[in-house]
This record gives C-alpha cells, structure tokens and sequence, in this order.
C-alpha cells in the first residue's frame, strides 16, 4: 500500500503503522485462548459425576486423550480389584482347594495338639498313623513357612486409637486388622489365621504367632531381604525361640524359584495348570541353617554392606550364595478377581480403533486367562504364543512362523522380548504392530518403558500408559499420557500420571468422551482465533484501499490487539 503511494512523504512511518494494522493477520493470542480452554476442559473432567474422583494434575494435555492409538495397561489393580483371596495350596503330591481347607486347619490342630501331649508310650506306631503324620507334618511347614515369610504387620484398632499388636491375648481378632504394601501377602496371611495360625505380633526384630491352642510361639527375625521387582521373590531368617532352631524361608515366582529350590519333576506343571486357572502362583521354600552357617553367612553380609565399591552387587551375590538347594514346600494360589466393567470398557477402546497391549509381571498362563476372561482378546481370535528363544537363530525362526499368521493376537514373555528387540527390533515392532491385541507376560519395569519409547518412534502416534503400581511408574511417564489407578500399592502410579482415576471402566468416558470433546473444541478454538484474524486484517484491508490507503485503523481500542 505504501507503493502504491509512490513512497511520498514520510513513507517509513506508514510502513510501521501498516505493520502494526495487519499484525492482527499472526494469531498470537491462539496460545492465551487455548490454554485457558485446557484449564476448563480440565475442570469439566474434575466435575463429571460420572467419573468421580478423577483428579487432573497436567492440564496441557487434556485434548491428546483424544488421539490415542495405542493403549498399554498394568493387569494386576488395573484391570483386576487386587483384592486377593487364597484359592489353592499345592504340596506335590495333594493340593487343598477352598472346599477342602477344613482338612489344613485338621492337620494344624492335630500337630499342637500333639506337641502340647506327652511322646505316646507306644514304641511301634502303624504305618497309617505314619502317613497321617508325614502329611500333617508337610502341611504344617508349608503353613508356618507362609505365615512367616512376609512383610505384613498386624495392627489393631481399640478406642479409636490403633496400636501395634504385641501378641496380648487381650487384643480381640476382629480389631486385628493386616497393613502391607502388597494385598498378595496380606490374602496368605489372612489364610493363616483361618486354618489356625495367626500372626498376632511384629515389630523389626521379632514376629509372634498363635496356635489353635492358643499358644504364642516366638521368633525372632535375624535378616530379611524384601521383594524387588528384578529379583522376583523376597526371603527371611528367622530363630525359633523355644528350640533354638534358625530356619531361612523364602517365596518368589516360579521361574526364579525353579533354579533355587532342590531338583523336582512336579514345579513346573503345577505352576502351569494353576496359572491356566488365573491364579497367581508363589512357590515357598525353606532351608534350615546351623548356627556356625548362618555366623558366616552373617559376617560375609555385613562385610558386603560395608562395601564402598559395587555394594549392591557384592551384596545380592553374599545372598545367592545362601538361595541354593532349598527345600520346596508348597505352591500358593491366589485369585484376582476383574474390575466391573472391564470387558465393555476394552470393547468399547477396542470399536474405538485403540489398539490396547497388556504389559503385566505375572506368568504366561495368568495373563493369557486374564486377556480372555477381560475380552482383551476375542473369541473367535486366535493367540499364538511366542514360544521361548535365547539367541538370534531361535528368534529369527520364530518371527518367520508369526509372520504367517494374520489377525492373531500375540503373547510373549519378558525373556523372548528382550532377546528380539535385541536382534530384531524393527521386525517385531512392525509385526506387533499389525496385531489387534498384544499380552507382555513377566515384563520389567525396565521393558515397559522401552516398549512405550519404542511404539512412540515406530509409529509416530501418540501412546498412553495405565498402571496403579511402582513398577508402572517408568512406563507412566515416558508415555504421551499416562493414566494412575489409585489401588491399593500406594499412590506412586498416581502422582506420577498426569491423570489420575480411581477404577479402569472409568478410562472409557475419559478418552472417549472428554479426549474427544476436548480434541473438537481445541480446533474449533484455533480455527475461530485464525479465522478471526483474518477475518479483522480483511476488513482493515478495504477500509485503508477506500479511503486512499490511509493508514487509519478500523476498528478503535483492544480489539486491534487481536
């Protein structure tokens, strides 16, 4: 405009004042306007009634739950209530069901009973009592071994005041109530005390237990080693007070367990068909300790834990040393009971076009029966099980016949994935990719975030993450949005996502209804903003070409800002 003025007069002047006129044509206030619609899109989804409890802790990213394309989920207190209940005890040779758990609380009774009588008088027992009393004998170890082998403490609750338990007979069981940080210990502890030994005491050096015959049995704990979610099982040292006897329990996954304990033809099987069952399979172990063995093993730990260089290592080695030849005992299984609404919620997700992959700790043959029993996979869809590979030939062969197959959901295990994304990374990506569902079994917290990274960099669309655990935190957040169920492991999950919900079905509503509203109305915003603009910077336009190109605005006040 100002050539066409042929430049007369102060022409640089014009040419600023045209500059601040049409400025309206950069939309510069679209960043304002949407962070403010983010803000109430976020107080809409903290106000749903039908979604309560929802907490929103980023609110940048509300209209991205609307592009979600991939959608990785914990299994246990995600898609399931983490609420445990004791199913299954298996000792080899019989296994007790809950219909057959009065025959466990018979045994127990019939153990203190008889130690609390005089040795019979009788030198020759028959050969049935023989039998009765190796198997009571068995049951009892496997029991006290589980009701020994924890983290759990008793608390109980008189007066509104709550206490820590000091094995008192005064303190009634229904104040007792079991706090841990995993409901898979306090499910084993709660079944304990319903066949007739109960935990009624613990502090950081001793732990109390009741006997059907209301005898307080001591003991005193020597060394614990916690659970970790890279080492799978955790273990305790513990004294007999009244014999003197030092006993070193332990409890873990069965394919740690399977290289600890002596050498059985029964592990592996049963582990199977219980986890075929959708039970959640610990295997209990035990090894008895002399006091000149556990002295050394004593001196050699604490030499390790003073170690400046590579502590953790010297550390988990000195305990290694410990975890051989275990005695096996029992196989413990627990039920895992699916939230309300998860079956709809994953066929709703899944009608959506998100393709949702299972990432879970547990064995293969839980998490397949989880993924039918959650619809996660249908029916009519078949499931080819990566098999087992340790090196690249092995990985390359299997890969070949996966490629084969067309519209089949996909499980593998931890150690099968690793050793693919070793190798072959591309080529599984973009097979797993095609799959309609994925099922990661025995994954590390480790893999989750590596499986979220790398769908992010081979396809380019946008992942969110669900998980109520520690061990989900990782996976959380490298994700583009990460979603925390707040269960019953605490709250890191939650406090790490960047939102936050208290069950799964609620995840639906979320992505479906408020990712997508969210998503429309952000556009809508931008394309007004932009409109707008240009809408403004037209106007102006004309009203300076009529009136000879004047550099006169249009319209007076704010709205020239844009």
């Amino acid at each position: 405009m100002v050539a066409l003025q042929h430049f007369a007069g102060r022409w640089y002047l014009q040419i600023i004042r045209f500059l601040l006129l049409f400025s309206n044509i950069i939309p510069i206030s679209l960043r304002v306007n949407l962070d403010m619609g983010k803000i109430v899109y976020s107080w809409v989804i903290r106000r749903d009634s039908k979604i309560p409890g929802t907490v929103v802790r980023s609110s940048t990213i509300p209209e991205q739950l609307g592009r979600i394309s991939y959608l990785l989920t914990d299994k246990t207190g995600t898609l399931t209530q983490n609420e445990m209940v004791f199913k299954r005890l298996h000792l080899g040779t019989v296994a007790y069901s809950l219909d057959s758990m009065d025959e466990v609380q018979s045994h127990i009774f019939s153990v203190y009973t008889q130690q609390s009588q005089d040795p019979p008088a009788q030198k020759g027992p028959t050969l049935t009592t023989k039998v009765r009393r190796t198997m009571s004998s068995r049951v009892h170890e496997a029991v006290k071994a589980i009701a020994l082998c924890h983290n759990v403490t008793p608390v109980y609750e008189s007066n509104g005041v709550t206490d820590q338990a000091e094995a008192e007979k005064q303190y009634e069981d229904s104040c007792r109530v079991y706090q841990a940080s995993s409901p898979d210990e306090v499910a084993l502890v709660q079944w304990t005390e319903s066949v007739g030994l109960t935990l009624v005491g613990r502090d950081q050096s001793s732990m109390q237990l009741r006997t059907p015959g209301d005898q307080i049995l001591n003991f005193t704990i020597l060394q614990i080693f916690p659970f970790t979610y890279e080492s799978k099982r955790m273990g305790v040292i513990v004294r007999d007070e009244s014999t003197g006897e030092i006993t070193f329990y332990m409890k873990g996954a069965d394919v740690v367990m399977a290289g600890i304990v002596q050498y059985n033809d029964w592990l592996e099987e049963e582990c199977g068909n219980m986890a075929r069952e959708g039970l959640r399979v610990l295997v209990v172990a035990k090894k008895s300790l002399a006091e000149e063995q556990y002295q050394d093993f004593e001196a050699r730990y604490v030499q390790a834990k003073l170690s400046v260089h590579d502590r953790s290592l010297k550390v988990a080695t000195v305990i290694e040393s410990l975890e051989m030849e275990m005695e096996l005992l029992c196989l413990t299984g627990v039920e895992d009971r699916l939230q309300a609404d998860v079956r709809p919620t994953l066929e709703t997700l899944r009608n959506a076009g998100i393709k949702v992959w299972m990432l879970t700790g547990d064995k293969l043959e839980t998490a397949t029966c989880t993924a039918k029993n959650a619809h996660l996979v249908t029916r009519n869809q078949d499931i080819h099980v990566f098999r087992l590979v340790t090196n690249r030939s092995e990985a390359h062969l299997e890969l070949n016949a996966f490629r084969r197959k067309h519209d089949c959901a996909l499980v593998i295990s931890g150690d099968s994935l690793e050793v693919c994304l070793k190798y072959y990374e591309y080529e599984f990506m973009e097979l797993a990719c095609q799959c309609p569902a994925v099922v990661c079994c025995r994954c590390t917290p480790t893999q989750k975030a590596q499986i979220v990274r790398l769908l992010q960099e081979r396809t380019g669309k946008l992942t969110c993450a669900v998980g109520d655990g520690g061990n989900d935190v990782s996976m959380i957040q490298e994700s583009d949005c990460g979603v925390g169920v707040e269960g019953k492991e605490g709250k890191q999950a939650s406090l790490a996502a960047d939102f936050s919900i208290t069950q799964f079905k609620h995840l639906g509503r979320l992505l479906m209804v408020h990712g997508r509203n969210s998503y429309k109305r952000s556009a809508a915003l931008s394309q007004f903003v932009i409109h707008r603009s240009l809408c403004i910077s037209t106007m102006q336009a004309v009203f300076s070409s009529v009136f000879y190109f004047a550099s006169v605005p249009l319209y007076q006040g704010f709205l020239i800002i844009g």
